[in-house]
């Protein structure tokens, strides 16, 4: 997305959106990948995935010079949290009821 978004606007316009979303499918996969826990850590461990997602691409995207310094620190907390929502909506999905098999 960084790369696309360097050359097309239109793609930069998205960043925010599109960041957050790959921050809350990091914290999906971390519940998934993490095969239970208790919400707390889920919570955290998906916080720490969509930070870490986040201060990837928005430090390349900076690098690049397309964003300034300061959506560092901005969109690493607001993707943090994001990542968080989604270790916990992993979390959900995980403990949901099946339906029975016809």
């Amino acid at each position: 997305m960084v790369v696309a978004g360097h050359s097309n606007k239109s793609v930069a316009n998205i960043f925010a959106v599109g960041g957050m979303g790959f921050s809350l499918i990091a914290g999906l996969a971390y519940t998934v990948m993490a095969r239970g826990g208790s919400m707390p850590s889920l919570a955290i461990g998906g916080l720490i995935a969509g930070a870490a997602c986040a201060f990837i691409g928005i430090f390349v995207s900076y690098s690049l010079h397309d964003v300034p310094v300061t959506l560092l620190l901005l969109g690493t907390v607001s993707s943090a949290v994001t990542g968080a929502i989604g270790g916990l909506l992993g979390r959900m999905f995980a403990t949901a009821p099946r339906l029975p098999s016809m």
